[in-house]
């Protein structure tokens, strides 16, 4: 192998350039490609991931308005430091990170297998899953958010696939690498690598999927062949994938700062992750400042969070199984919990949209309307009433004084019913008499009542429907709201 030394300055010489030699050359004059933004259609920047209007409450948002994750993923990577994004693997999670004031975090592919599937990360967790937790992350936060798309779940036409699904799931960046299927977690045992070309096309396949879809999100190309094979080869795949049109570089598992420092000096142009493993690791856990040093640009800590949310649970448990809760310094107070989870400030918005009480929409019209007029002037009222509105979203579904159409219900039909509604809380909504042709066309009107086939239980209700007793009750039963509707002979 080559010395670090020589790493530094040339690539090794065991090996051959890659494709498109002096497309690589002239990678290392160029600016940073996150410097050359892309000009994107109108309907691609505002493609955004819907955010909840409460959820990011107490957060520190990175993305201007209008700007799209991609967007403001590349406003942060444009700026000095090497800046920290912890992994997360749900929506919680994510919110936390946010609230903590980092400017962007990563998924875990390895977190979201376990916490999702309580399985370890060897393959076992799919494309669908994986985009399905990612939309629920993205819509969580207005931080930008790099997805975990392992290796692109297949060839290059899968890979296409994923790098739009991560687009339309609202990601500002998305990993990929090139390993082998089933894939296996970049530090632990097995890893396998596919060949050179495959690598390269897959990301030259990410990079049309982006043009595609007129996105500009950010495409990470990781290359595990430092553990698989040599760090000679992870030299050669990162050079290759900048010259493919990958963003950012991410060799996993390197094993010295030596290493990190050979690393980083290939691509000059090209932004370099680090993946700094927490709890024993191949990689050696350095300050981001040291990381600047080294030449690192974006710095992911995998396993921080779900590693101490399973100490965490571990510790409640045995505190909850020797009779005890969780002490007070491992245990938030609800009010704390409350205000993390955006409770606050979602009481705050509701009261931009509190209705007026159930019982006022439904007394203000049917019984005015249809109650019987006892003197004159209670006469004159009803007859002035009779022209509000309403009367005219309560349509006569037939001719009242038809006999023919009802059969041996004709009398029944012909006479005048007693409606009342009683809300779960005892308050009376609607004492009314009514045609009883109008029963049905109130069936949608009276939200109630939806679902409930009135006209069909009055047609079953057990009466003599030549000789009805007035007072008699037809129907008695609870609508889909939880009232009390009653029907009487009136």
């Amino acid at each position: 192998m080559a010395s670090y030394a020589a790493l530094l300055h040339q690539p090794p010489a065991s090996l051959s350039s890659p494709p498109t030699s002096s497309r690589a050359a002239s990678c290392r004059l160029r600016p940073p490609p996150l410097l050359q933004r892309r000009t994107l259609p109108s309907s691609a920047r505002a493609r955004i991931s819907p955010r909840c209007a409460y959820a990011g409450a107490g957060g520190s948002a990175s993305a201007g308005a209008g700007d799209s994750p991609a967007t403001a993923l590349r406003r942060v990577l444009e700026t000095p430091g090497a800046h920290q994004a912890p992994a997360c693997y749900d929506a919680l999670s994510a919110r936390l990170v946010e609230r903590a004031g980092f400017r962007a975090c990563f998924t875990s592919g390895f977190s979201i297998s376990a916490a999702r599937l309580g399985l370890p990360d060897v393959g076992l967790i799919s494309y669908g899953e994986m985009i399905d937790q990612g939309r629920l992350i993205t819509e969580a936060v207005s931080i930008p958010v790099i997805g975990d798309a392992d290796n692109g779940y297949g060839n290059c036409m899968n890979v296409k696939r994923t790098v739009k699904g991560f687009i339309n799931a609202g990601f500002a960046g998305i990993i990929l690498e090139d390993q082998v299927s089933p894939k296996a977690c970049g530090h632990t045992q097995g890893r396998k690598v596919v060949s050179r070309e495959e690598a390269i096309l897959h990301i030259k396949a990410a990079v049309d999927a982006r043009k595609e879809s007129g996105s500009d999100i950010v495409i990470v190309a990781r290359t595990d062949s430092r553990q698989a094979l040599s760090l000679d080869e992870a030299l050669w795949r990162a050079r290759a994938f900048a010259d493919a049109g990958a963003d950012v570089l991410f060799i996993d598992a390197l094993a010295s700062r030596e290493e990190m420092k050979a690393f980083c000096a290939i691509s000059p142009g090209v932004p370099k992750m680090a993946n700094m493993l927490e709890g024993g690791g191949k990689t050696p856990i350095l300050s981001p400042l040291e990381l600047e040093e080294i030449g690192y640009k974006i710095v992911a800590y995998p396993l921080s969070l779900i590693g101490v949310s399973m100490r965490a649970m571990e510790d409640a448990l045995v505190a909850i199984k020797g009779g005890r809760i969780p002490p007070p310094g491992s245990l938030p107070s609800f009010e704390e919990i409350k205000d993390t989870l955006g409770f606050n400030h979602y009481y705050e918005e509701e009261k931009r949209y509190v209705a007026t009480p159930a019982q006022s929409s439904y007394g203000s019209g049917f019984y005015d309307y249809t109650s019987e007029a006892s003197s004159s002037g209670d006469a004159k009222s009803s007859t002035e009433k009779s022209q509000e509105p309403i009367i005219d979203i309560l349509p006569q579904l037939y001719d009242l004084g038809s006999t023919g159409a009802r059969g041996p219900s004709s009398g029944m039909w012909a006479r005048t019913l007693r409606l009342k509604i009683t809300g779960r809380d005892g308050v009376q909504k609607i004492d009314a008499r009514i045609p009883a042709g109008f029963l049905e066309g109130m069936t949608k009107v009276i939200p109630g009542l939806a679902g409930a086939n009135i006209m069909e239980r009055l047609r079953n209700a057990p009466v003599d429907s030549d000789n009805p007793q007035n007072g008699q009750i037809l129907l008695d039963f609870e609508d889909g709201m939880g009232d009390r509707i009653q029907v009487f002979i009136a």
